[in-house]
């Protein structure tokens, strides 16, 4: 399978991913209305977002400039690779 590469079916990922989330938070609040399960869930996306952003933006720019990864798969496979020859 190729690179999405459609302006408008990436957008609709995009939003769909965003109503996906929403609708799992609201889900999870429901099932446990309170403020710690809001606060969990709120330090658990943050730390999901920041650990994205290392994935991908800190790795290539500071660590391995020459590597571009394709998706979390290729990063745990770096990873891996890395840590073993290390």
């Amino acid at each position: 399978m190729g690179d999405l590469t459609n302006p408008k079916a990436i957008k609709l990922k995009g939003v769909l991913f965003l109503i996906t989330g929403v609708l799992a938070s609201a889900l999870l609040l429901m099932e446990s209305p309170t403020l710690r399960t809001a606060v969990l869930l709120v330090i658990a996306i943050w730390s999901f977002c920041r650990f994205y952003y290392f994935a991908f933006y800190v790795i290539e720019h500071y660590v391995d400039p020459g590597f571009r990864f394709a998706g979390l798969g290729a990063f745990l496979r770096y990873w891996w690779g890395r840590g073993r020859k290390g």
